[in-house]
């Protein structure tokens, strides 16, 4: 199986906690104001890659502490993202950026789109459109303050949105 990708980011610290593989999807439908990653919005962009070489790639490096899946829009490829997750070392953490919300993905969760094998694969949400009039550059992991920081597992077991603590 193969996932549609910008590029990735070996060795991140600013896209999740500690050090982190980042694969950032190509393809969005939000373009949201001022992006900050405009050149992934186009779902005909970017390149094809192999799971398989990216689960090589992520796994043969010791000093990752998780793998961040970042947009382009994450749930537009979903089944393969947690296929992905799926095969990668139980000690790294997934955090997925979503522009839609928990709630969203929840409600709208079916066979077809796979959202909740995405969902039950991530350990951290970061979800809500990016919003330049409420952007600061003081957030942690996060573009702008309508933006949350979710316990995946935590929201999901409860099926309401609770936070993460950093």
């Amino acid at each position: 199986m193969t996932i549609r990708i910008a590029g990735t980011v070996n060795d991140s610290i600013v896209d999740g906690p500690g050090i982190r593989f980042t694969v950032f999807t190509q393809g969005c439908p939000h373009n949201c104001r001022g992006c900050h990653n405009p050149q992934t919005h186009d779902f005909n962009g970017g390149r094809d890659e192999q799971i398989s070489t990216l689960v090589r790639k992520i796994n043969s490096n010791p000093l990752l502490d998780g793998v961040t899946f970042s947009g382009g829009e994450p749930f537009c490829q979903a089944a393969a993202l947690a296929q992905l997750a799926g095969s990668l070392d139980d000690t790294l953490d997934i955090m997925t950026y979503t522009g839609y919300t928990f709630e969203y993905l929840l409600e709208n969760a079916d066979d077809n789109n796979h959202y909740m094998d995405l969902l039950e694969c991530t350990d951290i949400l970061v979800d809500g459109r990016f919003e330049i009039d409420k952007m600061s550059y003081e957030l942690v992991f996060k573009g702008s303050s309508n933006q949350r920081i979710l316990d995946c597992k935590k929201s999901l077991s409860l099926k309401e949105a609770q936070e993460y603590i950093l």
